[in-house]
């Protein structure tokens, strides 16, 4: 992550709510997501969301395109089609497993990012913490109410493009600054995602009404939490910030309850707390590192 240069902000709310408020905008965003994708399908939400979010990015930060390098092109590029692939197979999973799932095992890639390399036994432990929530979320049979297969490999596919995206966005940052790189990446996952919308159909069934709400999430799941992010690592440890990202999966899964009505099982609920808590307890004791890229 790029350095931010010192000196007050006219940033007033304080860091700590500002990261929460960034985490409820990102599942309060896709929740409002999964309620349309009835309407428009999973990939034409995706689309349209990666879409306008491009164009809101591209506006605030006005990347100079005719005079990036070699080098900046070779950065970008990877890191966008990684990120469209991120939201687009995301996004598929949720179709299909409850918003609060899918959001604990996608968590598992920035997780094993977090530990790979590492030699210590703690790093182990919360890995195999992890290990334990997933194999509770797996649905060994095919007993009623178990989840969709399809769903779960989807989630942790776009898990492991998350891990891509981590590291993808590290070497990004390198070159060029973060706002403007997350700007034209976006533009490049729209050339991921947007075939795909294309091909199902759901943008052809494109109202004002279901403009405004893909507006609406696009808002909610880029440019706020992105915006409200990036202000308070101004003045946040990294260290609070990535225990305060753990609490994701939690917050996903109370928003798809009172939201969409998702209700988790026990043994559901507990995978989320044992993800969560490997995610929390692997930034505790992990040596000290930049925060990663944030997710888009």
């Amino acid at each position: 992550m790029q350095e931010v240069p010192e000196g007050r902000s006219r940033w007033t709310l304080p860091p700590l709510p500002a990261v929460l408020l960034a985490i409820v905008s990102v599942q309060g965003g896709a929740a409002l997501a999964k309620g349309l994708f009835p309407a428009l399908g999973a990939a034409g939400v995706a689309g349209l969301r990666i879409v306008l979010a491009a164009v809101m990015l591209l506006a605030a930060f006005r990347p100079p395109l005719l005079r990036f390098t070699r080098a900046q092109w070779a950065a970008v590029i990877p890191y966008g089609l990684t990120l469209g692939l991120m939201n687009l197979t995301y996004y598929m999973a949720i179709a299909r497993i409850p918003l609060g799932l899918g959001v604990t095992l996608e968590f598992v890639g920035p997780l094993l990012v977090a530990v790979l390399g590492s030699r210590r036994l703690a790093d182990f432990f919360w890995v195999l913490v992890a290990a334990v929530g997933i194999v509770l979320l797996t649905p060994w049979s095919g007993a009623p109410g178990a989840l969709d297969m399809k769903g779960v490999l989807l989630a942790l596919f776009a898990g492991a493009c998350w891990a891509g995206y981590i590291v993808l966005g590290g070497r990004l940052s390198r070159v060029m600054s973060s706002g403007q790189g997350v700007a034209v990446g976006m533009v490049f996952a729209s050339l991921v995602v947007l075939p795909v919308s294309l091909s199902e159909g759901g943008m052809a069934r494109l109202t004002p009404g279901l403009l405004g709400a893909s507006l609406g999430v696009a808002l909610l799941s880029s440019a706020l939490p992105y915006t409200l992010e990036m202000a308070a690592l101004r003045v946040l440890p990294s260290r609070t910030f990535g225990i305060l990202m753990s609490l994701e999966p939690a917050v996903a899964a109370v928003l798809g309850f009172l939201l969409l009505h998702e209700r988790l099982t026990s043994l559901q609920w507990l995978a989320v707390v044992l993800v969560s808590g490997a995610s929390a307890g692997s930034t505790l004791t992990a040596a000290r590192r930049p925060p990663p890229p944030l997710e888009a």
